[in-house]
């Protein structure tokens, strides 16, 4: 038995189907955090922490990255080693701001229509928008999500803080991973967090998009086993 917990961390709109696969090849190991009762990256980190009260793991994809960096500023003496796909340490920019504002007011008064079909080709590689299953998963987990969990969770987003200096003082094992082919949070911003971590190990997944542990199954299983390894050195 590890001597850690892993802590799945779904990102916007998605849920424990996410990393399904994962988990399915790990023996269910660890907790899934919930990410659609807070409308702060702050306290859903908090609520994160409190699934379990020894050495930890948080594996955070997206949006589950940014509740990750948040776990390991609050409480870094409980990370065994961190996992952040397809995310970014920075805050939310201006522009980034204000397609959100507008993406809330949308969904507060014209109704929650979930993954729209422009929004489809953003999360996923061309390859992966043919695959009736992985569209299928992404359609039905923004349809649990709903309405009032979106907002809180785009709400969440725009209030995050910038985790530059968490990275540089996390001395623990760290995968970053990212698709070559992700177009809302590009590899640029991966090599940008490697190059921060003292300890950070950098996947670029070829042909992936966004929702990399979906798309990559195999691959995105193999780099957390080999954290895994690090971890229990």
């Amino acid at each position: 038995m590890p001597s850690f917990t892993p802590i799945f961390i779904p990102g916007l709109l998605c849920t424990e189907l996410l990393f399904a696969k994962q988990r399915a090849s790990l023996s269910n190991q660890g907790y899934i955090a919930d990410t659609t009762r807070h409308d702060s990256i702050h306290d859903m980190a908090l609520a994160a922490l409190d699934l379990y009260h020894g050495p930890l793991v948080p594996i955070g994809l997206s949006m589950g990255g940014y509740v990750a960096l948040e776990m390991a500023r609050l409480a870094p003496q409980r990370m065994a080693a961190m996992a952040l796909l397809s995310t970014n340490c920075r805050d939310d920019s201006a522009e980034s701001r204000r397609q959100r504002q507008q993406a809330i007011a949308l969904a507060k008064h014209r109704g929650f229509q979930g993954v729209t079909r422009r929004l489809m080709p953003r999360l996923l590689s061309e390859v992966s928008l043919q695959d009736k299953a992985i569209v299928a998963d992404v359609l039905a987990m923004a349809a649990d999500i709903g309405r009032i969990s979106f907002v809180q969770q785009q709400t969440a987003i725009m209030g995050r803080r910038a985790q530059h200096d968490t990275l540089a003082s996390f001395t623990a094992p760290v995968l970053i991973l990212c698709g070559n082919l992700d177009v809302l949070t590009p590899p640029n911003l991966s090599v940008e967090m490697a190059g921060l971590a003292p300890q950070a190990e950098l996947c670029l997944l070829n042909g992936t998009g966004h929702l990399s542990s979906l798309e990559a199954p195999e691959a995105v299983t193999n780099a957390l086993v080999t954290l895994f390894e690090r971890a229990a050195d």
